[in-house]
């Protein structure tokens, strides 16, 4: 596919499930719940010990079904190795030229960090397919509504602190996605399906 075309599979749901885990076996097995669940895109966190193994073995069980992007990725080399093994969108919690080169020279899109309207301006400019807004929590829904007001054209993607309760007000203020990380894999298989399944009904 087409850069434009990940981008726009990898927000379809305008929820990014975020995994940090502890292990390889723990990330495999939180990745196992969500797709089960019906989410269509995950972001692995580098931090994860085998993340670019993980995301290998992902992308090859789910084929097209899902997008499975790389996250925390800090540099050009983390860049380089997280396409090798498969990932269909690098992010970050910053901004890094580098990062964003390396994947838009393999055809990935990238969805850097920023925190300020001057770095969500430099992410534009440098040519971001989205921004992350990092960290979320130190924010609000309306921070996304001010900044959308100035600056229309900037795709916000929420992340950090984000919930399945607070999602659907960063999306009502503007957020093309949010980022969840913790919550969603609380309780057993049918207990994440309904919960979901209730957070995709909310915000679409």
């Amino acid at each position: 596919m087409y850069r434009w075309e990940i981008t726009r599979a990898a927000l379809a749901q305008r929820v990014v499930a975020i995994i940090r885990a502890e292990s390889y076996d723990q990330a495999a097995a939180a990745a196992d719940t969500l797709l089960s669940a019906g989410l269509t895109t995950l972001q692995i966190s580098l931090t994860t010990p085998f993340a670019l193994e993980a995301i290998t073995t992902l992308v090859r069980e789910v084929g097209e079904d899902a997008v499975i992007g790389a996250g925390t990725v800090l540099d050009a080399e983390s860049a380089r190795m997280a396409v090798e093994a498969g990932a269909g969108f690098l992010a970050a919690p910053g901004l890094d030229a580098d990062v964003i080169r390396t994947g838009h020279r393999y055809g990935i899109p990238v969805l850097p960090g920023a925190a300020t309207p001057t770095e969500i301006t430099r992410a534009l400019e440098l040519g971001a397919d989205a921004v992350q807004l990092f960290p979320a929590s130190a924010y609000g829904p309306g921070w996304v509504k001010d900044v959308r007001g100035v600056l229309p054209q900037a795709a916000l993607v929420p992340v950090g602190g984000i919930t399945t309760e607070t999602a659907p007000d960063w999306i009502s203020a503007g957020a093309v996605a949010c980022g969840i990380e913790s919550g969603l894999t609380e309780g057993d298989r049918e207990t994440v399906a309904k919960r979901v399944a209730e957070l995709l009904a909310r915000i679409a």
